[in-house]
């Protein structure tokens, strides 16, 4: 598997990154060990986590419940140094860690005490905010994003206090690296320069939402990490299923995330089902499929450093893993690019 370099080359992490966050609702422990071997069995290194998962649906009593599959597969097989771990510490939130509170200096340290126990590990790779907490445009709230209600002394406060946890729980060995996630290229910029500024670790890697349908990136957060710095690790690059083809025509196969959150968290829209059929028609033009080309291109955008993708199947797994070193002409990309610009952002 073809792998990236983070941290100014410091961090090897492979292109594709196994995520976690079904582990302990949708799957199983044992199921979430037999894809961890099989992901490392195709040269993957990188598992992505967070202390809220597993997800469909987020509950509190199981929280870290992902965490620990990956901490028993570690205990049980000994192979620290052959995985990359991240781990994120969540925002404000209804009330599934803390109460509902967010995170600062106080919290980063109980927090990584937290993960470290559940993954029965003395590390974590890279640390990460799973959300700002002065607001986001992630999780489809682009549409209604309203910056103009921000502070900025407080967010400024906030960070810094932030930063100076992460320098202590960094120079203890808890923590390698410091990542964000759900972040804007102003706000990753703000936490660059306040870094430097304090001598506090730099952000490696910004993870968000990016995918054929969702490329926010592209922009502004793409020039601020080649000019800068970090990487882009990408979540929902089959944009939870829909690049899989199995939702269209209104289909809601049993078990499937649909079936169990059927707006797909605002991006089942009208325009996304005609959006996945011009994918689909360019993967079928060229004899690929649309699993693997989808990954592809999020694999090949040169601010990636690691693409994240879920499987609750290990038939869903080897499907994914089957495309690994797929590279797409550019033709194909070509085509692609027309079927964006016929079908941008449906959702």
């Amino acid at each position: 598997m073809r792998m990236n370099k983070l941290a100014d080359g410091a961090l090897e992490v492979s292109a594709l990154s196994l995520g976690s966050m079904l582990w302990g609702s949708t799957n199983t422990e044992a199921e979430g060990h037999a894809q961890i071997d099989m992901f490392l069995d195709h040269g993957g290194n990188f598992i992505d986590t967070a202390e809220m998962y597993p997800v469909n649906p987020i509950k509190a009593e199981r929280c870290g419940a992902s965490e620990a599959v990956i901490g028993s597969w570690l205990a049980k097989t000994g192979r620290r140094d052959d995985v990359v771990i991240a781990t994120k510490v969540s925002g404000d939130n209804p009330g599934w860690k803390r109460g509902g509170k967010g995170y600062d200096s106080a919290i980063i340290h109980q927090a990584v005490d937290e993960s470290l126990e559940k993954l029965q590990t003395d590390y974590i790779d890279i640390y990460q905010t799973h959300w700002p907490l002065r607001g986001s445009y992630a999780f489809r709230q682009n549409w209604t994003f309203d910056p103009s209600k921000q502070n900025r002394e407080e967010t400024e406060a906030h960070m810094r206090d932030v930063l100076t946890a992460m320098a202590e729980v960094v120079a203890a060995g808890k923590v390698r690296y410091f990542g964000l996630s759900n972040e804007s290229a102003w706000g990753t910029a703000q936490w660059l320069r306040m870094a430097r500024e304090m001598g506090a670790p730099e952000v490696i890697s910004v993870q968000n939402e990016y995918s054929l349908m969702c490329r926010l990136a592209d922009t502004d957060l793409a020039e601020m990490c080649m000019q800068e710095g970090p990487r882009v690790l990408s979540y929902s690059p089959l944009a939870t299923g829909l690049l899989t083809g199995k939702y269209q025509k209104g289909a809601v196969p049993e078990g499937s995330r649909m079936s169990l959150a059927p707006g797909l968290g605002g991006r089942a829209t009208e325009r996304a089902f005609p959006a996945v059929d011009a994918y689909q028609a360019v993967a079928e033009k060229h004899g690929l499929d649309l699993v693997q080309m989808a990954l592809a291109f999020s694999v090949g955008r040169p601010f990636m450093g690691s693409t994240i993708f879920g499987a609750s199947s290990m038939e869903q797994l080897g499907r994914i893993l089957k495309g690994k070193d797929l590279l797409l002409s550019d033709d194909v990309l070509a085509d692609i690019d027309a079927a964006h610009r016929a079908h941008p952002m449906p959702y």
